[in-house]
């Protein structure tokens, strides 16, 4: 069986990846567990860019890692990548900042880790890249000659024509897109987006059984929903609900409900609507006063760039005044942190909470929200109540499902998930935690996986006008 090479902006080394472990290592380290390689930057700074990899082994995976110049962090990461596509593909244009520089930069960052890679690649490795930092990374390996098969898969949402067009180079990269063999997205909207843009700004359609064809080479767009291993969730749960750290938050409840968000702080989330509308459930529906608390989880990030510190300031202002107006001398309302929990603790703090607030702006996928619904009792369940925007929502549709820019429909959400009677949190739960379990970690690789590694067939090969010889180089 061929090696899968995984390549990220961030590799963890192998002691992150139990508490810091983010949705794309849940998602990906199935495919590697039999043996693989992850490369990418180390997330430390240097002189110089790329250069050899630093190598770490842990069992049978290979980590391999760079570092990126003073210069690049400010142009690439900060500037490009973090400064203009992640607010682009998150749908706030009035965010997006645009240097030529920058966008070099970015060019220039992937070019130096595929000179970095290409030592320590085999001919049948399947390269398996991820997310928005490494688009032109298939540009780059090709023009250093690597003929394997090369996927893509982006993690946050993708957008439609018009957001997509203000975006100078946007053309240039849905090129670079078009450069993989396989590109995977979430949800069948973000690939529907993806697949309007290149129809609409290149002229490209895709052709039932290849996909996107440009200059001879076929690109398979695939939508791949990202998963958990929900009942291996749901028992560090269980495990969890007897653990000191789920103790001591019971204890410090004292009987009162619980409302959970947790989230990285980020613009993205919708944080600020979110404490709106738990002032106001407070201020509307007095009968919760002194029998909720609500624990935002909020671990800091990006806090070299400008819009993310603002946003810290507003919260932290936000938390004041919505303590001050409400608590009491034994009641804190709401209890604010802005530090990571280790997953297995968050695991014990969802089984008891009744209410998972999972409301982004927009979001790729969310694990939380799956991660929440897998940690719940069976027998006395919490409710989950999730953004329309995240791309759980299109399988989640059992949570209470809100628009997150109307705080009071996050309020009134809030208040139905709090008195629901027990019937209907039950039967909410059994379908959601269905749902949960047929999509997994592993069902993602293997779909993903499947795709990238399928035979074209002859037949489409022949109309495709797509040579016996160049099939023979793709497979």
């Amino acid at each position: 069986m061929a090696r899968v090479v995984v390549i990220s902006n961030r590799v963890p080394v192998p002691t992150e990846l139990g508490p810091r472990a983010g949705g794309l290592v849940v998602g990906v380290k199935d495919a590697i567990k039999d043996g693989g390689l992850w490369f990418g930057w180390s997330g430390q700074v240097a002189e110089h860019t790329g250069g050899q990899p630093h190598l770490n082994r842990a069992g049978n995976v290979d980590y391999a890692t760079v570092e990126i110049s003073k210069e690049d962090y400010e142009r690439f990461y900060v500037g490009f990548t973090n400064g203009t596509l992640w607010p682009l593909l998150h749908f706030r244009p009035g965010l997006v900042a645009f240097e030529r520089v920058e966008f070099e930069s970015y060019l220039s960052v992937n070019r130096a880790f595929a000179k970095s890679l290409l030592p320590l690649l085999k001919p049948d490795d399947l390269i398996w890249v991820h997310d928005y930092h490494l688009i032109p990374m298939a540009t780059e390996l090709r023009a250093l000659g690597v003929k394997n098969r090369i996927g893509f898969f982006l993690h946050v949402p993708f957008v439609p024509p018009s957001l997509l067009d203000a975006l100078p180079q946007a053309r240039r990269l849905l090129r670079m897109m078009c450069d993989y063999d396989a590109v995977g997205f979430q949800t069948a909207q973000h690939l529907r987006d993806f697949q309007d843009c290149l129809r609409s700004m290149l002229g490209l359609v895709a052709v039932p059984g290849i996909g996107i064809q440009t200059d001879g080479h076929a690109m398979m767009p695939i939508a791949a929903p990202i998963g958990i291993d929900a009942r291996a969730f749901a028992r560090q749960a269980k495990r969890a609900a007897s653990a000191k750290a789920t103790q001591r938050l019971v204890d410090s409840l004292v009987g009162r409900s619980l409302i959970i968000g947790v989230d990285r702080l980020d613009y993205s989330k919708g944080l600020p609507n979110r404490f709106v509308a738990f002032s106001r459930l407070l201020e509307e529906h007095k009968e919760h006063r002194l029998k909720v608390s609500y624990l935002q989880v909020a671990p800091r990030s990006r806090e070299d760039v400008a819009e993310y510190q603002r946003l810290k300031r507003d919260l932290d202002r936000r938390t004041g005044e919505i303590n001050g107006r409400f608590a009491e001398f034994d009641w804190v309302p709401l209890r604010y942190l802005t530090r990571p929990i280790a997953r297995a603790s968050l695991a014990g703090f969802y089984r008891v909470a009744r209410v998972g607030l999972v409301t982004p702006l927009r979001d790729g996928m969310n694990l939380v929200a799956k991660e929440y619904v897998a940690a719940q009792d069976p027998e006395d369940p919490g409710v989950l109540v999730l953004s329309r925007f995240a791309g759980a929502a299109e399988e989640l549709d059992d949570a209470i499902i809100i628009n997150p820019n109307d705080s009071d429909e996050i309020t009134e959400a809030m208040h139905q998930a709090l008195t629901m009677p027990l019937a209907e949190r039950k039967a909410r739960y059994e379908s959601l935690f269905e749902k949960v379990c047929r999509t997994t970690a592993q069902s993602y690789c293997k779909d993903f996986l499947g795709t990238l590694t399928r035979q074209v067939p002859d037949l489409d090969i022949r109309e495709s006008g797509m040579t016996a010889d160049h099939a023979q180089h793709q497979h």
